[in-house]
């Protein structure tokens, strides 16, 4: 919430607004006097790395009755305040909707009982309101995410992975109660982010007997060996009947049924709290922008909106559809009509059930129909990589195909090192940093003929390449070879994984989310060493080869004064002004600095020049520090969004390679040769598409391996303006009013 409190001042002061905070929410509203205090600058510096909300959050029994709404719109209208940006659940933004279409009644009152002038009325007669949704649940329709929810599922997954240690080492099963009164998204997707072996939510009754069905399941994995079992209940987890399941139900039922040592772990107020990830503070800093964007172009007649996150785009919705579809969704609860429930819920939700079932049964295969499919890491290491291997090699054995792993590589291709891998062999991986199965960078171009022979060998049907931009040269180089090889014409997808999320055809990757919380926890730490010593900037050097991408996003997520990235070429020019502007910081009350440089964004303009130039220039007013972060930022365990992204996008292209291998198996042999059969499956906007990677050719600067157009420059200006440059802000791109969809069409491909 301290990052979207943060934009919204920054931006509202930067577009010539006046900017006050109001404290303890519409407690503060109805009591007036201090708590509602104009806002500066610098009141919100160091806010970004700060939990909870510096302003306060209260709830307010007052403000539901209509003298207490009286009394907020008389505090207001003393300050001529007539915009308002609600960041809250769906509570408060009804209460905020409500108070919107009372206002004006409410200002005949304030005139009539002789509180405020007729001229004040007059002057105050619009009230606009937007809404940002802060909730821990997930639970409001209309947003694919919530602010603050991914911050509560690294809460999650940090207490997941040190519990799982321990459940291994006393072969223990472990119930842990996780929030969601209401919705079971955060359960839903720790239970995909850690491989647990059951979740119980709100929306999705288990069916009955599932008492039996988990014990099996349960007594099956230790059978094949695992030694620990975790099963995650949301707290408003229910049977078919409506009936509360608890954890201690679960873990009764386990010990009664199986004698299992199990153990009960209720997280509690643990995930609302901590330090807010890199996705939420860049998610509330897009929205905070967007929000005061939205006030500035609200009139009488546009209806009040909610700024919410649609795959990676800002858009506007009606607050009142996205309110109305959230108590739909508890009305078809009520009503047990579960599958309205979920799909309500919207497509985020859906995508994540649909993946978990598919990770959560083996299937009896029949051997007849079963093809080989062969999955290899290409490339540096990236987290999630793992994640991405479990999910494939799970759901091709339940699509019926024999899975083989290929260590190292191209490499390891080449040399042989593939082998059988099975479900069991892939347990506990999603947890997992690096790659298991190796990874190297070596191309297939000059071993055509070993690999070609390998597949023969294996008899190989498909492939499954999970890697960075030699991942992408990889399967660019087999499909090249097809006319020559036959070995080759066989269905080939590349999912991307890099923490530098350079990679034409997507506008993420796997492992950059992890890379980039790296980046911003240094940060924090850096910028706490300075504020101890007074006048410092520190120079950072980030990984990313040309990309700038974690190096801008870091900025912006860490609260950058500047960013040196290749995209953006610079001068001695900018430096100087990037110089002068923090010698004007300096005399405020903030006395530090945070700048950022991209490793290879200028060959001349190194991490040590700029360090020199910002200490000779910088001398009497601030000294220097540099650091360069290196190798830290590839590793370290998967964050929740990298598992989660892994799995889901890996399960895709599974079911991809099982339709391909259908459509060309003719003849008793797969043959596929078309431009259509060698994919790159990429984040889109808003949608997963696969993409023929020979159609990628044009989008790509091969010499700088990035693609020629990159979506996260425009969130650039932005963090510019919240470090207070004078900077043009590209509005074109800002949300237009949309609607809530409803009914989605059947999925096409």
């Amino acid at each position: 919430m301290n990052a979207a409190v943060r934009a919204v001042v920054r931006m509202g002061i930067y577009v010539g607004a006046k900017v006050y905070f109001v404290h303890e929410g519409y407690q503060g509203m109805v009591d007036g006097g201090d708590n509602i205090e104009e806002a500066s600058w610098e009141s919100v510096s160091s806010m970004l790395q700060v939990g909870g909300t510096v302003i306060g959050s209260a709830r307010c029994k007052e403000f539901r009755s209509h003298e207490g709404r009286l009394k907020a719109a008389h505090h207001l209208v003393q300050r001529d305040i007539t915009n308002l940006c609600v960041i809250g659940g769906d509570g408060s933004l009804t209460g905020a909707n409500l108070f919107r279409e009372e206002w004006s009644g409410l200002l005949e009152e304030l005139v009539q009982q002789g509180l405020i002038d007729e001229e004040a009325a007059q002057n105050n007669s619009e009230l606009h309101i937007v809404g940002m949704v802060g909730s821990i649940d997930n639970d409001f329709c209309g947003t694919d995410m919530t602010i603050g929810t991914d911050s509560a599922l690294h809460r999650i997954i940090e207490v997941v992975d040190a519990i799982m240690t321990t459940a291994q080492s006393h072969q223990r099963t472990f119930v842990l109660e996780v929030m969601g009164r209401h919705c079971g998204y955060l359960a839903l997707v720790s239970a995909l982010a850690c491989g647990a072996d059951w979740v119980l939510i709100p929306e999705m009754p288990p069916e009955d007997g599932w008492e039996e069905q988990m014990c099996q399941k349960l007594s099956e994995s230790r059978s094949r060996g695992s030694r620990l079992n975790i099963i995650i209940v949301a707290e408003g987890a229910i049977d078919r009947q409506g009936k509360a399941i608890t954890v201690n139900n679960v873990k009764d039922l386990v010990v009664s049924c199986l004698g299992f040592d199990t153990r009960v772990t209720i997280l509690g107020h643990v995930q609302r709290g901590g330090t807010p990830s890199a996705f939420d503070r860049i998610l509330a800093s897009r929205m905070g922008v967007e929000a005061v964007l939205a006030l500035l172009e609200a009139s009488a007649s546009t209806p009040a909106c909610v700024v919410s996150l649609c795959g990676n785009q800002a858009v506007r919705l009606p607050l009142m559809e996205c309110v109305q579809m959230t108590q739909d969704v508890q009305k078809a609860m009520d009503e047990k009509n579960f599958e309205e429930a979920v799909r309500l819920r919207g497509r985020s939700f859906e995508n994540n059930l649909n993946t978990y079932k598919l990770l959560s049964h083996i299937c009896a295969v029949d051997p007849q129909s079963s093809f080989n499919v062969a999955v290899l890491n290409v490339g540096a290491p990236a987290a999630g990589m793992n994640a991405a291997v479990r999910s494939a090699v799970r759901v091709g054995i339940t699509e019926g195909h024999k899975m083989f792993a290929v260590n190292d590589g191209f490499e390891g291709f080449y040399k042989g090192q593939i082998k059988e891998i099975k479900w069991g062999d892939v347990g506990g991986w999603t947890g997992q940093g690096g790659s298991i199965l190796g990874t190297k960078r070596t191309l297939p171009a000059k071993h055509l003929d070993k690999i070609a022979e390998q597949i023969r060998i294996h008899n190989i049907n498909a492939l499954l390449v999970i890697g960075g931009f030699e991942a992408f040269l990889g399967v660019m180089e087999l499909s090249a070879a097809r006319e020559k090889y036959n070995e080759f014409c066989v269905p080939m997808v590349m999912v991307p994984a890099t923490v530098s999320n350079n990679i034409p055809g997507s506008d993420l990757s796997i492992g950059a989310d992890t890379a980039l919380n790296a980046i911003t926890d240094t940060c924090d730490r850096i910028k706490q060493s300075a504020s101890g010593t007074k006048r410092r900037v520190f120079i950072i050097e980030t990984m990313g080869g040309y990309c700038g991408y974690l190096a801008s996003v870091g900025g912006l997520a860490a609260g950058a004064d500047a960013v040196y990235i290749y995209e953006e070429p610079f001068d001695i020019r900018d430096l100087q002004s990037n110089v002068e502007h923090l010698t004007e910081k300096m005399k405020t009350g903030i006395q530090r600095g945070l700048v950022l440089r991209n490793e290879n964004s200028n060959e001349n303009f190194t991490t040590d020049f700029i360090y020199q130039l910002y200490s000779e220039e910088g001398k009497g007013v601030f000294d220097c520090r540099k650091n360069v972060l290196g190798h830290m930022q590839q590793g370290g365990a998967p964050s929740p969004f990298d598992r989660n992204f892994g799995t889901k996008i890996a399960a895709k292209a599974i079911q991809w390679i099982s339709r391909k291998l259908k459509e060309s198996y003719k003849e008793g042999r797969v043959f596929a040769n078309t431009e259509d059969t060698a994919c790159l499956l990429g984040m889109r906007r808003r949608a997963m598409v696969f993409q023929p990677v020979v159609q990628l050719k044009d989008q790509t600067d091969f010499v700088h391996r990035i693609p020629k157009e990159q979506w996260w420059l425009k969130l650039r200006p932005l963090m510019k303006i919240l470090a207070k440059y004078k900077t043009s802000y590209d509005v074109s791109d800002s949300g237009q009013l949309e609607h809530v969809t409803r009914v989605r069409p059947k999925k096409v491909d």
